[in-house]
């Protein structure tokens, strides 16, 4: 029996042997569906028309380098880059890469990669339910995407929603902000933290790196952070 498929995966590079490494990788991994191309500009529309849920991008390619295609992809859905030079994992993680897989690929760290990225109905709002929040500053209500949402820091009745330009302080409490947030798309990590799963860029040592902050994991809640992210 086929499994059903769970993650809509896409391969983007212009050597046609990686190409062929990842989609074997992938015919391993239940639930993985792995298409490729060559063409970055195709994979580009491919990955802002919503089809695919994981992009598996190279960095060095002539017509849309990985960098370049990742400014203009905006977040829109987790990035693993692939690539034969580890000088540029730190460009990377600029924008948030969920991992960064050096070649040739090993089945192993491929499949560690692959289980970082969050299952799309964890990271995406239901089709019919809102996507976004609206919290109240001082002088007025104000529209927050979920998809803009990096982090949120809790005060003793405020809480600030850290986005990918800007920081927004709101009269409402984190505890509040936690119940109105999709689960487990948002994740409260600490008494003082909730974070966006498809964020992540790192977890070490009860430390979650987003490329924007370092968020501590509370005692708390590291055995729900476990099971969620599956570590």
């Amino acid at each position: 029996m086929t499994p059903a498929v769970s993650l809509r995966a896409l391969a983007i590079d212009d050597e046609p042997l990686a190409l062929r490494v990842l989609a074997e990788h992938a015919r391993h991994v239940p639930g993985l569906a792995l298409t490729t191309t060559t063409d970055p500009v195709r994979g580009l529309l491919q990955a802002q028309g919503g089809s695919v849920d994981l992009v598996f991008l190279d960095i060095q390619m002539a017509k849309l380098t990985g960098l370049q295609f990742l400014q203009l992809l905006r977040g829109q859905c987790p990035v693993i880059l692939t690539t034969a030079y580890a000088q540029y994992a730190l460009d990377g993680y600029e924008y948030a890469v969920a991992d960064y897989l050096l070649k040739p690929v090993s089945f192993e760290r491929f499949l560690r990669a692959v289980r970082r990225v969050p299952a799309p109905a964890n990271v995406v709002a239901p089709a019919n339910g809102p996507a976004c929040l609206f919290v109240k500053t001082e002088h007025r209500l104000v529209r927050v995407n979920y998809a803009d949402i990096w982090h949120i820091e809790g005060g003793r009745d405020y809480a600030t929603v850290v986005t990918g330009t800007e920081k927004i302080l709101t009269l409402t409490s984190l505890s509040k902000l936690a119940q109105s947030l999709p689960q487990p798309r948002f994740l409260r990590v600490h008494k003082s933290y909730i974070v966006a799963l498809d964020k992540i860029t790192a977890v070490e040592r009860q430390r979650i790196y987003t490329g924007r902050a370092v968020i501590p994991i509370g005692e708390t809640y590291q055995a729900e952070f476990a099971r969620v992210v599956g570590s």
